[in-house]
């Protein structure tokens, strides 16, 4: 028997408050993973914004963000 099958056996068995609990609860599991998946990665963010930024645009923004450093400043 699988751990899934254990648990809607035991599910069965609550009152339907406590199934909606359970319910509850699982969704808020389901949710929280998600949220950490997106946490990982900043292409998490902007998935469902159609951004594509690559490699190359992070070492162009590079050269320009520390093309002059570190410059002489007397």
């Amino acid at each position: 028997m699988t751990i899934a099958d254990l648990v809607i056996e035991k599910l069965r068995h609550l009152p339907a408050g406590k199934q909606q609990e359970v319910l509850s609860y699982v969704e808020s599991l389901s949710n929280e993973k998600r949220t950490n998946e997106n946490l990982l990665s900043l292409e998490g963010i902007w998935a469902d914004l159609g951004f594509n930024i690559t490699a190359e645009d992070i070492a162009e923004a590079r050269r320009e963000m520390w093309g002059n450093f570190p410059r002489d400043i007397s």
